[in-house]
C-alpha cells in the first residue's frame, strides 16, 4: 500500500513524464502491431515483414531509453534516510520503479491494442472509410498468442532494464589484493618484512609468513604517517588498502578535471562509417534502398549509418567536456567559470543522450534526403515511427536535463547561501544551453551531410 502511494502522491511533472513513457510505448506497440497486419494481409512477402519488424527494434531501444531515464529521475524512488526503517531499502525501491515502468508501458500497449483494434474495425467499424484496411488486415482474425507476445516486447524490456540498471550496488570500490609469491615479498619488503636484520624470527618458511611479515609493515607505515612521521623506506603497503585510480571510477563519478574515455575510438567509429557510405555510393544500389526493401548492396550502407550513429554517440560525452573547456578559455568571469565547469562535471551524463539526439537529426535527415522522391512517399506509419524515435530521444534529454538539475541542487543552494544571484545561476544554466546549441548544431549538420551525400548522387 505504501509503495502505491508513493506512486499516486507524485508531483504533475513526474506524472507528466510516466505518461510520455505510455505514449512512447502505445506507438511502439502499435508499430509492431502494424507488422503481424501487413504480414497477415500479405502472407507471400514474408521478407518484407521481417524487414518490417527488424525496424521497430529502432523505436522499441528508443522507448526503452526513455523510460529508464524516466525512472532513475523519479523522486518517490529516490533511496533517502529513514526509508529502510520502514522497509523501502533500496531494493524494495527498485522494485518499485520497476513496477512503475512496467504500469506505464502495459498500460501505453493497451492503449496501441484499442487503436489497432479500433481502426480495424472490430469494435465499431471501419472509421475513414476503411482507409487504413489496406495494412492492418482488417477481415482476418489476429491470431491471440502473437498478439499478445508483440505487445509484451516493450514491457518485458523496459522493467529488465530499470530493474538491471537501479539494481543496489556497494558504493565501497572493490579493490582485490594482488597475490605475490615469497621470493618478490622478501625482495620488495627488504629487512621490513621479517627477517635476521630487523630482530624478528626468520620466515624462511611458508608464504603465509611473508604475507603477514607484509601487512604488518604496511600497518606499520600507515601508523607512523598519521602521526607525522616518514613510513619506512622499505614498507610495502598492501594493495587492499590502497586507494582506486582514476581508470577505475565510473565516467559518472569523475570530476570536472577528468576527460571522458572513449573519444579517440569514437572518431575512428565516425570516419570508418562515413568512409563506408561513401564507397557504398560509389555504386548506388538497384532496386532503390527503402524501409521496405533492402537490396543485395545496401549492406555496407546500413553499416556505415550504423558506426556513424554509434561513434556520434561514443563522442558526445567527450565533446561536451571540450565545450566546457571552451568556456574557460582567454580569462574567463565567474558566469562563463560557473557554466565550463558545470558542463565538464556533467559531460558523461548529458552527453550521451545530446549524442543520441544529434544521431537521429541526422539519419532524419538521410532519409529525407532518401524519401525526396515521387515514387517513394514517406508512408504513415513511417512517419509515425521518425515521430517516436525523435521525441523519445528529445524526451531523453529533457529528462537528464532534469536529473542534472536535481544532482547539482545542493550546489545551488550553497552558491545561494553564499550570496551568488540567482540571475548568474540562471545565465549559467541559459550559457551551457547555448555553447551546446552552438556547438552541436553544426557538427550534426556537417555529419549529416556527409552521410546524406552518397544517397543524392
Amino acid at each position: 500500500m505504501l509503495d502505491l502511494r508513493l506512486t499516486r502522491a507524485a508531483r504533475p511533472a513526474v506524472q507528466l513524464r510516466r505518461l510520455l513513457v505510455a505514449a512512447a510505448s502505445a506507438g511502439t506497440g502499435f508499430l509492431l502491431l502494424s507488422c503481424l497486419g501487413y504480414a497477415l494481409k500479405r502472407p507471400e512477402a514474408a521478407g518484407s515483414g521481417a524487414l518490417r519488424l527488424a525496424w521497430c527494434v529502432v523505436p522499441v531501444a528508443a522507448t526503452v531509453y526513455l523510460a529508464l531515464a524516466v525512472a532513475r529521475t523519479d523522486p518517490g524512488t529516490r533511496p533517502r534516510p529513514g526509508l529502510s526503517a520502514i522497509g523501502l531499502g533500496p531494493a524494495r525501491l527498485m522494485a518499485v520503479s520497476a513496477l512503475v515502468t512496467a504500469l506505464s508501458t502495459t498500460l501505453g500497449s493497451l492503449v496501441a491494442l484499442s487503436l489497432f483494434l479500433h481502426l480495424r474495425g472490430d469494435l465499431t467499424g471501419l472509421p475513414f472509410d476503411g482507409a487504413a484496411a489496406s495494412f492492418l488486415a482488417a477481415g482476418k482474425s489476429l491470431p491471440l498468442a502473437a498478439t499478445l507476445t508483440l505487445l509484451a516486447v516493450v514491457p518485458v524490456v523496459a522493467t529488465v532494464a530499470v530493474a538491471l540498471a537501479l539494481r543496489p550496488r556497494d558504493p565501497r570500490p572493490v579493490v582485490r589484493p594482488q597475490r605475490r609469491y615469497l621470493p618478490f615479498v622478501r625482495q620488495a619488503g627488504g629487512p621490513a618484512a621479517g627477517g635476521p636484520a630487523t630482530g624478528g624470527p626468520a620466515t624462511g618458511g611458508p608464504a603465509t609468513g611473508g604475507r603477514t611479515a607484509e601487512v604488518e609493515a604496511a600497518g606499520e607505515g600507515v601508523t607512523s604517517a598519521g602521526e607525522g612521521a616518514p613510513a619506512a623506506r622499505g614498507a610495502v603497503i598492501d594493495p587492499r588498502f590502497t586507494p582506486p585510480s582514476l581508470a577505475d571510477k565510473a565516467d559518472d563519478d569523475k570530476g570536472p578535471g577528468d576527460t571522458p574515455s572513449g573519444l579517440p575510438w569514437a572518431v575512428a567509429l565516425l570516419a570508418a562509417g562515413l568512409t563506408a557510405q561513401a564507397y557504398a555510393g560509389r555504386t548506388p544500389p538497384t532496386p532503390a534502398f527503402t524501409f521496405t526493401t533492402v537490396p543485395t548492396g545496401a549492406g555496407l550502407f546500413l553499416l556505415g549509418w550504423l558506426l556513424t550513429a554509434v561513434g556520434l554517440v561514443l563522442a558526445a560525452p567527450g565533446l561536451t567536456h571540450l565545450c566546457g573547456r571552451l568556456l574557460q578559455c582567454a580569462r574567463p568571469g565567474a558566469l562563463r567559470l560557473l557554466a565550463g565547469r558545470g558542463l565538464m562535471a556533467e559531460a558523461t551524463r548529458i552527453g550521451r543522450p545530446l549524442g543520441i539526439l544529434c544521431a537521429v537529426t541526422a539519419a532524419g535527415y538521410a532519409v529525407t534526403t532518401l524519401y525526396d522522391a515521387p515514387g517513394r512517399p514517406f508512408g504513415p506509419l513511417s512517419a509515425l515511427g521518425a515521430l517516436v524515435v525523435a521525441g523519445c530521444a528529445f524526451a531523453t534529454l529533457l529528462t537528464v536535463a532534469v536529473e542534472t538539475r536535481q544532482g547539482r541542487a545542493e550546489t545551488t543552494d550553497a552558491l545561494l547561501r553564499l550570496g551568488a544571484p540567482a540571475t548568474v545561476l540562471r545565465g549559467a544554466a541559459a550559457l551551457r544551453a547555448f555553447a551546446l546549441l552552438a556547438f552541436f548544431t553544426p557538427l550534426t549538420l556537417a555529419i549529416a551531410a556527409l552521410a546524406a551525400f552518397p544517397l543524392t548522387r
